[in-house]
């Protein structure tokens, strides 16, 4: 069933942080809708399969924003089920805010004074201010946990994990990630590079998968990083944080890093995480290393990369089997 969210409420009490929590929690988000619009946006949204809306509508709508109890009235008749959230703040708060980010008043024009602007727009929010399904007081209140009361008030599953995490391989001789949160270097374990028989593959490769994990000093470390995360993760989520980049590097990003970001998107997943797992240097560790063998010897490195493509799975699995994410961690 569609999830239909109207927010508003008083100027400076958190309108646009309240949008941005919803945006992370997957909702289709509108701000400053004129309210006749309203249940043409819901009707759209029914006809395009979208689940989750939520619409700022406020007195920044002018003239507008009068019609905002009949479209909520021609929302119920069309049947869309919503809900209103409404923000509020102490007008010691509200001033403080104002001052602090020399912004106007959406009702200066009418009220120059500060303190009227705020009183004539209380009074215009009260009939709406009752209708609502939750009222929030912001006086006091961090981003933090307005993210939170959001959080637990409006989606339908509050305790599945919201934050989504990336972890991507790379090569430090390309430079580090920009938009990294977590680096991890890889460069002291050994590097399958060396070896004539496999140096050409990449790290999504079964014979660079068990080079690389038949290691001991593999497995401490990754039973470390697992330990590490198993904790850090969820401290990120309380923050509220909504996305994670994990940057894991080796010299090239074609070999140790591809395969333990793969491994640590796997193991990040079986702790009940969204994990997804990319690759910023492997195609072009791939061109460099063609381009210094030389063309005479194209055909033969391309050779080893079809055989692998042609039947990745089976062989893949039982390198990755040699290492799963879990076994690392011992006997805890």
């Amino acid at each position: 069933m569609m999830q239909f969210i109207v927010i508003t409420g008083m100027s400076g009490a958190g309108k646009a942080l309240a949008m941005r929590a919803f945006e992370d929690f997957g909702f289709f988000c509108v701000d400053n809708l004129p309210p006749a619009l309203v249940p043409m946006l819901a009707e759209l949204c029914q006809r395009g399969s979208v689940g989750r809306i939520a619409v700022v509508t406020d007195v920044r709508g002018g003239q507008f924003f009068s019609d905002l109890a009949q479209s909520l009235d021609e929302l119920r008749l069309q049947g869309t089920q919503f809900r209103i959230l409404y923000l509020d703040a102490d007008e010691d708060a509200l001033i403080q805010r104002f001052r602090e980010t020399r912004r106007r008043h959406p009702l200066s024009e009418e009220f120059p004074d500060l303190h009227d602007s705020i009183a004539a727009e209380r009074e215009a929010l009260s009939e709406l201010r009752a209708r609502a399904d939750k009222v929030i007081n912001t006086s006091r209140v961090t981003p933090r946990e307005l993210r939170e009361e959001i959080r637990k008030s409006f989606l339908d599953e509050p305790d599945a994990p919201q934050m989504l995490i990336r972890v991507q391989s790379f090569g430090f001789k390309h430079g580090l990630p920009l938009d990294a949160d977590l680096v991890f270097d890889l460069r002291f374990l050994p590097n399958p590079n060396y070896d004539r028989e496999i140096g050409h593959l990449d790290g999504t490769c079964a014979p660079v998968i068990e080079y690389v994990f038949r290691n001991e000093v593999t497995h401490k470390y990754l039973e470390h990083l697992h330990n590490l995360l198993e904790f850090c993760v969820p401290q990120y989520e309380r923050e509220g944080k909504s996305y994670l980049s994990i940057a894991v590097g080796c010299t090239g990003g074609r070999h140790r890093s591809v395969a333990i970001a793969n491994w640590l998107a796997e193991d990040l997943r079986r702790l009940g995480h969204r994990a997804t797992s990319t690759h910023r240097d492997l195609d072009r560790s791939a061109r460099e290393a063609r381009n210094f063998e030389g063309p005479a010897n194209v055909g033969a490195l391309a050779q080893p990369a079809q055989q692998n493509s042609a039947a990745p799975d089976s062989s893949s699995s039982d390198a990755a089997r040699a290492m799963e994410p879990g076994q690392a961690e011992g006997a805890q």
